[in-house]
This record gives C-alpha cells, sequence and structure tokens, in this order.
C-alpha cells in the first residue's frame, strides 16, 4: 500500500476503505509518511469530502492512536458536552456541576482559545491555583467525588489529532466538515462518554457563519457519533451576538457563579438550561426536555450544583478563598468604555467584531503561544434590545496594557448598533437533532 495512491484515489473523489485511512493514520503518528503527502491528503478531503462511513472510520483510527481515560470501576452515565466555539461562550462551566448534581457524570476535555474564541481551560486556570492538567487517577478522582471534572487533552490521548490539527492549521483545511467531526468526536469518545451534546454555533461570532454549514456539521457530528456507538444530540444556536453580560476569563467565572446562585443572565441560563436537559435525556436521568429542565433548575434552587462547582475548585486546586475576594474587584487598571453614539435601542452587537477586539485586550489568541489575561475583557451594561441614551454606558472595557485598548475599541464601536425601534426578538436555540 502506498500513500500517492491513497491520495490519488481520493483526489478523483473516491471513497477509501478502512485499510487505507489506518495505513495513513498510523504511518503519520508513526513518523513513516511525511507530512507533504499527509497535506495532500488533507486537502483532497477538503475539496472530495468523506462519506458518513468513511469519518467515521477516521474518527476510530484517530481515537485509538493514543490512550483512552479509563472510567471503569465508576459508576455512570457519562455524558458530555461540546461546543464549536464562540464569544462570552460560558456555558460548560455552569453546565457541568448542574448536571452532574442530577446524577449524570460529566467527563469534560475542553481547550484553550485561538483566535476569537474562548478557551475553557484559559477561564478555569484564571482562578488562582486551579490546575486542568489532571492524570488519569486525579480525572477518574474528581468523576467520582464530584460528578465532573474538567481537563485538557494530554500527549497520549489523541495524538493524531494533534498531528493533523497543526497541519490542518498551517494548510487552509480547518474547515472540513469530515476533518473537524473526527477531530470533535475522537477526543470526546477518548475521555469515556457514553453520550455527547453538541452545541454547534452559527452566525457572525461563530466558525460556521451560515446556518447551513452549522446544519451539515450538526449532522455529521449526529450520524458518525451514532455510527460509533454512541447517543448523539446536537443543537444548532445562534452566535451573532456574545453570549451573556461578559467576555474574558475571570468575568466568565464571575458569571458562572451568577447562574449557580440563580442570579445568571437569561441567555446564558436559557442555553445551559436547555443543554443541561438534553445531557439528562442522553444519559436516561429524564425522558423528555421539559423534565430535564425542571431538573436542572432544582439542582440551581437547592445549591447542589453551586456546592459541586465549589468542591471541584478546590479539588483541582484552585483556592476558594482567593476567588471570593476577588470576585467583582479583578479588573485590569487599562480602561475604557464603550457609548452610543445615538439614542434608541440596541440593534445589534456583532459577536465576531467583539471577539477580534478581545484577542487585542489579550482575552484570546493569535497563535498557541500568546498569553493570556485574567483580568481583561468586556463587561456589558446593555444588550440587544436593551433601550439606551446618546452617551449611555454599553460596556466597561479593560486591556492588557494602553496600546490594545485603542485597536480594541475600533472593533467594539464597529460592532454596537443602535436604531430608532426595538430589534425583533431571534430564538437561541434554532434547531435540535439527533439520530431518532
Amino acid at each position: 500500500m502506498r500513500a500517492v495512491d491513497i491520495i490519488m484515489k481520493k483526489r478523483l473523489g473516491q471513497a477509501l476503505d478502512e485499510g487505507e485511512i489506518r495505513f495513513v493514520i498510523d504511518g503519520y503518528v508513526a513518523g513513516a509518511i511525511p507530512e507533504y503527502q499527509v497535506s495532500a491528503l488533507l486537502m483532497a478531503i477538503f475539496f472530495r469530502g468523506m462519506s458518513p462511513a468513511e469519518t467515521a472510520v477516521l474518527t476510530a483510527a484517530m481515537l485509538e492512536s493514543g490512550d483512552r481515560m479509563d472510567l471503569s470501576g465508576i459508576p455512570g452515565p457519562f455524558v458530555d458536552k461540546h461546543s464549536t466555539g464562540g464569544v462570552g461562550d460560558k456555558i460548560s462551566l455552569p453546565l457541568a456541576p448542574i448536571v452532574a448534581a442530577c446524577g449524570v457524570k460529566v467527563p469534560m476535555m475542553s481547550g484553550r482559545a485561538l483566535g476569537h474564541t474562548g478557551g475553557t481551560l484559559d477561564k478555569l486556570e484564571s482562578i488562582p491555583g486551579y490546575r486542568t492538567g489532571l492524570d488519569l487517577a486525579a480525572f477518574r478522582a474528581g468523576i467520582a467525588a464530584d460528578g465532573f471534572a474538567m481537563t485538557g487533552q494530554t500527549e497520549r490521548v489523541v495524538p493524531a489529532d494533534k498531528k493533523l490539527y497543526a497541519l490542518r492549521d498551517v494548510t487552509a483545511t480547518v474547515e472540513s466538515i469530515p476533518l473537524i467531526t473526527a477531530s470533535i468526536l475522537s477526543k470526546k469518545v477518548a475521555e469515556g462518554a457514553e453520550g455527547l451534546v453538541f452545541d454547534v454555533k452559527s452566525g457572525p461570532g461563530a466558525f460556521m457563519k451560515t446556518f447551513g454549514d452549522a446544519k451539515a456539521l450538526a449532522d455529521s457530528l449526529v450520524r458518525t457519533g451514532t455510527a460509533m456507538g454512541k447517543r448523539i444530540v446536537a443543537l444548532i444556536t445562534d452566535m451573532a451576538e456574545p453570549l451573556g453580560l461578559t467576555v474574558g476569563n475571570f468575568f466568565e467565572i464571575e458569571e458562572t457563579l451568577d447562574c449557580l446562585e440563580g442570579r445568571g443572565p437569561r441567555d446564558v441560563m436559557d442555553l445551559v438550561l436547555r443543554l443541561g436537559a438534553w445531557m439528562l435525556i442522553v444519559g436516561g436521568a429524564a425522558s423528555t426536555p421539559e423534565e430535564g429542565e425542571a431538573r436542572c433548575r432544582q439542582a440551581v434552587a437547592s445549591g447542589e450544583a453551586l456546592k459541586r462547582f465549589h468542591a471541584n475548585v478546590a479539588r483541582q486546586g484552585g483556592d476558594l478563598a482567593a476567588l471570593a475576594k476577588l470576585r467583582g474587584t479583578w479588573r485590569s487598571p487599562h480602561r475604557a468604555e464603550l457609548r452610543a453614539e445615538s439614542a434608541g435601542f440596541i440593534a445589534s452587537i456583532d459577536a465576531w467584531k467583539i471577539g477580534l477586539a478581545g484577542v487585542h485586550l489579550g482575552v484570546g489568541r493569535n497563535t498557541t503561544a500568546d498569553k493570556v489575561y485574567p483580568d481583561v475583557g468586556f463587561i456589558f451594561e446593555k444588550k440587544k434590545g436593551d433601550r439606551v441614551e446618546r452617551g449611555g454606558l454599553v460596556a466597561r472595557v479593560y486591556g492588557k496594557d494602553e496600546e490594545s485598548l485603542k485597536p480594541a475599541m475600533e472593533l467594539a464601536r464597529a460592532a454596537l448598533a443602535v436604531s430608532p425601534g426595538a430589534p425583533a426578538a431571534a430564538p437561541l436555540v434554532l434547531e435540535e437533532l439527533s439520530a431518532s
């Protein structure tokens, strides 16, 4: 078997068989197939696509390239949630303890900020002392004791994905739906999840800018995950506006605490409850979305979800006393204010531009080597649909230094639109999909 023949076969639009896909993945991880040949195959896949069967085999080959998180001996069920990335998207942070409080275990392997989208690990690490690099024993202990644990991808978990993603990033093949599907599912199955709920973002602040592209990715995730024997649900959600009232690493931890105390922003809570309901259904702990949402609300109202969040912070090395002391006060001294240039209603706040502004401020990264800062970002006083006076405060803006504020404020002003009349309400959840 030769790599060049496999490249040619896919270039011609033909389906690859299991042996050919595994030959390439195994050979690349072992160093037997060079990057230039894998790059050529990635580009052929980008233009020619892969069938659901091919995508399932690719996912399995990537999954089997390294270790899995062994959760045997811990009572399940195990269900995780994955977001395709957005601005102000702190949903995983309150969601995991809420679902865990309802009796479903959440083994969560998360990522870091890259580009305009935020990273769950960066947000958690803004809590003084919090550790996200857990070994298997610590990961298992957290799930067994608290019902959830939060960790990053290790060198031994799906090494094929690490190598392929780095190559996709520099060969303009990141947006391929089969490659995205295999990347996401291989990591999520490796962490031990039996069921998965996907939050596929659609809109200016998402990687999938159009509903059609988001629907295609959601379909692919559901089909491929189901073919691998997993229980899968995908929600397509709107990412035209930033989620919640905060964009920034520690700021979003503060908003997470607000949510777990029952006073989080409506859009964040609505999405947390809906995703939580489906996680309970996938885990067999609820029969309908309505029942699932009611159980999630009770987990918040009883204080059990907040208790589990605090337990997780302490278990993973976080300083609860420091967290309480910094809450509401940890703000960069380099600051500015976004104010309305005319009176009316907030018609829109473009999530894409706010996300790019956040990179300038130090919220996110352009490259994996960039530093992120905990005390920078946006705190909004107004959201879409709110009335605002001319010169009225829309957001407080915090940067890593004075130089970062100028380009960030230019983008923030361009992101803000004010209209004479109130904008029409738009749904947050656009569609829900499952194999059934």
